[in-house]
């Protein structure tokens, strides 16, 4: 049975306000033009916390990357990260309030089941200042899936307090890999760093339930 894979209707909002912020009205005008017409309506009409065919977005993206790698060949990066600053605030605070990026990337919340389905991306490894994180579950098709995360994850590691980020996808189930996996690297800022060193460990509290 063919694997059924979709995609908030965010993934599809995030890129058309980049367009906008990038590129003009027009860009987004031009980039839609190049679909179907029920492919054009479903991305046109839908809320960010609607579900739409993965297809969708990625179609979105190969015809936005037509009109814009030429001119700016890191723009899928760049959206990627957009997508998590600007429109994930809005969406999902909560979960981007973290006081350093490995809180983020080991909290229970998924960042990628808040965007796609079927599947889940993980900490496979981490420690202060590196993770790796895995995705299972989920082909991604296309490497604009792949470049949307790295940028990403160079957006959380800022918005979580890391500084000096590297983010590397080193496992691509595009080009053959069993999974699609992101090594990430950052620094964190001294006076953070001491900050943490100068805080007490709290004691251990177990409470029945």
């Amino acid at each position: 049975k063919a694997q059924v894979m979709l995609a908030k209707g965010s993934t599809v909002q995030a890129t058309i306000e980049f367009l906008v912020h990038a590129a003009g009205p027009e860009a987004v005008r031009t980039t839609l033009d190049a679909l179907p017409a029920e492919q054009r309506a479903r991305l046109a009409g839908g809320s960010a916390r609607d579900e739409v065919p993965y297809a969708d977005p990625v179609s979105l993206w190969q015809a936005a990357d037509s009109l814009l790698a030429a001119s700016d060949p890191g723009w899928m990066e760049r959206q990627g990260a957009y997508a998590i600053e600007q429109l994930g605030p809005r969406l999902y605070g909560g979960l981007l309030l973290k006081s350093t990026p490995e809180e983020f990337l080991t909290q229970d919340v998924s960042l990628f089941q808040l965007y796609y389905r079927p599947g889940n991306m993980g900490a496979v490894d981490h420690s202060a200042t590196h993770a790796v994180m895995r995705l299972v579950g989920f082909h991604p098709t296309d490497r604009f899936f792949c470049r949307r995360f790295t940028g990403a994850w160079h957006a959380v590691i800022r918005m979580t307090g890391g500084v000096e980020s590297r983010v590397h996808h080193v496992r691509c189930a595009n080009e053959g890999d069993a999974f699609c996996e992101w090594e990430l690297r950052w620094q964190m800022p001294a006076h953070a760093a001491h900050a943490r060193a100068d805080t007490p460990v709290p004691a251990l509290s177990i409470s029945a339930t």
